[in-house]
């Protein structure tokens, strides 16, 4: 891997650990109502060796917390973290206080894939909240599978895979891809679309999905334009020239981690303007705009389901308690609020199935509902994936989006969708 001393995105993760060293307070008035009982004996609720005690139970956190990737997972720590805290003000799950034990994935996909190895047969963790890219997910998946884990993991991501042991708490294609592609098509009239993406499995099989909706569904439509950069890289002048050259009527970006610092900044350099030039993307959130900076990227559209601005009672005490404990400065994006509900529906799950035992918890999880989530309402669905809404959100120059769109019902997710596979 490079050397990543003195860049702006190691600046920026320095800050956030500074935070990290801040403790939480009490968060009266924002945690779900649950009746307290008295803890169930040990024996009763862990037949599978698991590390729970009388008064204890370890899950584990995997995100990478150094290279590229920490642009966009520190949050999702961060998101866990709070939940975790807010669980055990609420009195935890079964009577127990959570531990976790944090590993750090360093973006390295054979990395987490040993580390997650670590946490459940090493550290008998009862879950794992973690992961951000496809690739990551894909390394763990072998070894949740082998040793019967129970993984949460927080992105929107291509779909096309359904396990036993994880519940999918961000978007499938259906609810991202082509909900913004139809939004955009119908919004903008858009005819042409360029389309870019960091070079791994997701953005690759997410265009793959979005060239097909265009070509197939979106009448008159066409792809003009298809690149993938590495990941980490930071020249982009190439493309941009040929975009100018090809006047897309939308540039759809799937690029990822600390090359959309370099990216946003070099379309505004070109003079690309994005108030008035059409770009659509699925991975920038608030999180990575904290890097790239707001100037950077406003007018530009993203398809998410969730936004710091939400205006609701209930994203409002969110956003309060994050902020609280982990800076003023701090921000909020799509994948931290969806990883800010694994605990929640772990704890919801689990105490719906009366035990930690894993293959109880997976079993008693379809069904569950979180109703005062940030996003508002969500319930995990058969597939493991959960019922949400859809938003399309125009990026500002303070770092935040207005909601421009809104699905008016929740979204079935469907991560086999027919003619996409």
């Amino acid at each position: 891997m490079s050397d990543k001393k003195n860049t702006p995105l190691n600046m920026y993760s320095s800050r956030r650990q500074i935070l990290a060293g801040m403790s939480a307070l009490p968060l009266a008035g924002l945690l779900p109502r649950f009746a307290h009982a008295a803890a169930p004996a040990t024996a009763a609720v862990n037949s599978t060796g698991l590390a729970v005690t009388d008064d204890s139970v370890t899950v584990g956190i995997l995100h990478s917390i150094t290279g590229t990737m920490a642009l966009s997972e520190t949050g999702s720590v961060e998101a866990e973290k709070l939940a975790i805290s807010q669980i055990n003000d609420a009195g935890g799950v079964l009577g127990r206080k959570i531990k976790y034990i944090q590993e750090d994935g360093a973006s390295d996909w054979p990395t987490f894939a040993e580390k997650a190895r670590k946490l459940l047969d090493n550290d008998k963790c009862a879950s794992v909240f973690g992961c951000w890219t496809s690739a990551s997910r894909k390394a763990v998946l072998p070894v949740f599978e082998h040793y019967n884990g129970l993984l949460y993991y927080p992105t929107f991501y291509e779909g096309l895979e359904q396990s036993r042991n994880v519940i999918y708490t961000g978007q499938e294609a259906t609810q991202q891809i082509l909900a913004g592609l139809d939004w955009i098509s119908k919004e903008k009239n858009a005819k042409t679309y360029y389309l870019l993406g960091s070079d791994y499995i997701w953005p690759r099989t997410a265009n793959k999905i979005a060239r097909k909706h265009i070509e197939n569904h979106l009448k008159g439509s066409r792809v003009v334009g298809e690149e993938y950069f590495p990941l980490g890289d930071s020249q982009f002048n190439s493309v941009i020239n040929k975009i100018k050259l090809m006047k897309p009527d939308v540039i759809y970006a799937i690029i990822v981690g600390g090359s959309n610092v370099a990216f946003y900044k070099q379309l505004k350099a070109a003079g690309l303007d994005l108030t008035k030039h059409n770009l659509m993307t699925i991975s920038v959130t608030e999180d990575e705009i904290l890097g790239i900076g707001g100037e950077n990227i406003a007018g530009a559209y993203a398809c998410m389901k969730y936004f710091e601005s939400i205006k609701s009672p209930d994203n409002e005490k969110f956003v309060s308690a994050f902020k609280k404990m982990w800076g003023e400065k701090s921000v909020i994006g799509d994948v931290s609020q969806a990883a800010y509900l694994g605990p929640w529906l772990w704890k919801l799950s689990v105490e719906k199935a009366g035990t930690f035992d894993v293959s109880k918890v997976i079993d008693a999880s379809p069904g569950i509902e979180f109703k005062n989530a940030p996003e508002g309402y969500v319930r995990i669905a058969d597939n493991h994936h959960l019922w949400s809404k859809t938003l399309v959100g125009r990026a500002r120059t303070d770092g935040q989006f207005d909601v421009v769109y809104e699905t008016p019902d929740l979204m079935k997710p469907d991560p086999f969708p027919v003619g996409y596979q």
